[in-house]
């Protein structure tokens, strides 16, 4: 193994795991400092905001790094996120208006907006860098500013007692590591920023339009009870789902860890033995099934009293959600693993169409299931989304392998 694939592997798993964590400790955070009630709020908050950060990432880092369509370059990806990321901003102020929120609700959902405004822009920064086989140097990143941003927010948080202050110290954070630490990692790795021409970027719309939907769409399954909740129960309930879900988050970032290092040999293998990219796929698949399993095990046994000693809020009723979660969690990655493969195939268009399909589907059952049946109406809701989806999946691949040419 080469020097750099270790430090690509090692840093990219010590800057993902901090950067998806800092979610649960934000969570914690809030729980705790500010009330049940202001946590549900930034909870829905956050989630939208996540919602948001698909259309600043757009087509995504996956998309980027395997492009090799000679219409497009890094300079046309790089102005496309300026561009996707000030949208993020006008939508958040849309949705807003749309949904009747409070002064103080909207202002949490558009301060936690600029926030994963921040990271899409620093995405397409990373898929630059990532091109060049370093990896690590965005692990370095990630990692760097997961620990800041997290010190910093629960010190503000405790000093102000406002949710809205530490939102904007976090902000400060990634706004100081794109301009300080990322600039430089683009100027290492040799970036030259081209002038802007419309052709190369409507070109990058045009081309990752597919990709788009389905992350978006992707973003929104996950979500989607989170989102009846908000439409139908309390703050309070928002938090305790919130919470339950919060170690389904563990097992995406593994599938993370998984599937980011493994890119550039799914790119380079696709076109010269389908065998052994059908082989690495179904690795990764396999290392996920396992891993899912441990976490159902682990959470049966420790999950709740490790939720209600660090958020301080009693979950002893909550263990069957909980599990359910963690299947759901388990089979939404495997289908994650497809999903990947099939961008490097370039099959993007079928996958939109399968996400539409589960949308609407999930649209129905998780209003109705979380009316019905409250948390553990979204939890079922979460769980059946993601089994109809990966059955599409499954059977896309299969047959999109097949006539891959």
């Amino acid at each position: 193994m080469k020097n750099n694939d270790k430090k690509n592997i090692v840093w990219n798993l010590i800057g993902s795991t901090f950067s998806s964590f800092s979610s649960l400790f934000f969570l914690i955070a809030v729980t705790r400092i500010n009330g049940v009630n202001e946590a549900g709020i930034f909870n829905i908050g956050f989630s939208v905001a996540c919602l948001f950060f698909t259309v600043g990432c757009y087509s995504g880092r996956v998309f980027q790094v395997t492009d090799t369509n000679k219409k497009t370059d890094d300079s046309a990806y790089f102005y496309s996120k300026i561009i996707t990321a000030l949208l993020m901003l006008v939508i958040s102020f849309i949705y807003c208006f749309a949904k009747d929120y409070s002064m103080h609700k909207s202002i949490i959902l558009i301060s936690l907006t600029v926030y994963k405004m921040c990271e899409a822009f620093a995405d397409g920064m990373y898929a630059i860098i990532q091109k060049k086989d370093e990896l690590y140097k965005v692990g370095r990143s990630l990692f760097v500013k997961a620990i800041i941003g997290i010190s910093l927010f629960i010190l503000t948080d405790h000093l102000t007692k406002s949710m809205f202050a530490a939102i904007m110290m976090l902000n400060l954070v990634n706004i100081l590591g794109i301009f300080i630490y990322d600039k430089k990692n683009l100027k290492l790795v040799k970036f030259k920023l081209n002038k802007f021409n419309k052709e190369k970027v409507f070109e990058v719309f045009k081309t990752g339009i597919y990709s788009f939907g389905f992350s978006f769409l992707t973003y929104y399954i996950i979500n989607a009870s989170k989102y009846a909740i908000d439409n139908n129960l309390s703050s309070e309930l928002q938090t305790i789902f919130g919470i339950i879900a919060m170690p389904a988050s563990v097992l995406l970032l593994f599938g993370q860890f998984v599937i980011h290092p493994v890119l550039n040999k799914l790119k380079n293998t696709i076109n010269v033995n389908k065998k052994e990219f059908n082989n690495l796929t179904l690795q990764m698949i396999n290392i996920i099934l396992v891993f899912g399993l441990i976490s159902l095990v682990l959470a049966y046994y420790l999950g709740i009293p490790v939720l209600n000693l660090l958020y301080g809020v009693d979950l002893t009723s909550y263990r069957s959600d909980l599990l359910v979660i963690i299947i759901g969690a388990t089979i939404y990655e495997i289908a994650i693993i497809l999903s990947t493969s099939l961008i490097v195939m370039r099959s993007t268009l079928s996958q939109l169409v399968m996400f539409i399909i589960d949308s609407i589907i999930t649209l129905f059952i998780s209003n109705i299931l979380v009316k019905e049946y409250g948390v553990f109406g979204a939890s079922v809701s979460y769980l059946t989304s993601v089994s109809i989806l990966l059955l599409m999946y499954i059977i896309v691949y299969i047959y999109k392998l097949k006539k891959y040419k």
